[in-house]
């Protein structure tokens, strides 16, 4: 978009005409240092004993091991992670107004064939370098994985989406 070597337009006029400072068109990301790559991983694991630590938690944690850390990476590190610690949300079991509520379908079902009824699950585990989602689709019935839908789940950066790959 912007031509370094434009016989007649330079840098700071390109950039004038397209409404944006010279300073983004030279800016380049740093990306995260191996400091924060291991915190991360300390964080992971800790967040995985304890997954009520919130960020005040963590942060003492941390310093308690000998790292020295202030609250304010730790929300930084933990928002790029997408970790939320668990606790008790006020009024959960009340559905709020307007709220529509669905009936439990399979009360009183007898399940007497297979793919009479399946159920899924989807679990986190952590890896070396980042981390992965497991899915599994089950058979109520025979009490076995669905044969067709084994499905694959490729490793992740911190603070990625899961992609999920069917190999069957």
């Amino acid at each position: 978009m912007i031509d370094k070597n434009h016989p007649s337009l330079s840098v700071g006029a390109q950039c004038r005409l397209l409404s944006i400072s010279r300073s983004s068109f030279y800016y380049e990301l740093m990306g995260e240092t191996a400091m924060n790559f291991d915190l991360m991983v300390v964080i992971d694991k800790q967040f995985l004993e304890t997954p009520f630590y919130g960020v005040q938690q963590m942060t003492w944690h941390l310093r308690n091991d000998g790292h020295v850390v202030n609250y304010k990476r730790i929300r930084r590190l933990m928002r790029l992670m997408r970790l939320m610690p668990i606790y008790q949300k006020p009024d959960t079991s009340r559905p709020a107004k307007g709220h529509k509520t669905y009936p439990y379908l399979l009360g009183g079902l007898r399940v007497e064939w297979p793919n009479q009824v399946w159920c899924a699950d989807i679990t986190y585990i952590p890896m070396r370098r980042g981390f992965l989602y497991l899915v599994a689709i089950m058979d109520l019935y025979e009490r076995d994985s669905v044969k067709g839908a084994q499905f694959i789940a490729r490793p992740l950066d911190y603070g990625r989406h899961a992609g999920l790959i069917s190999a069957g």
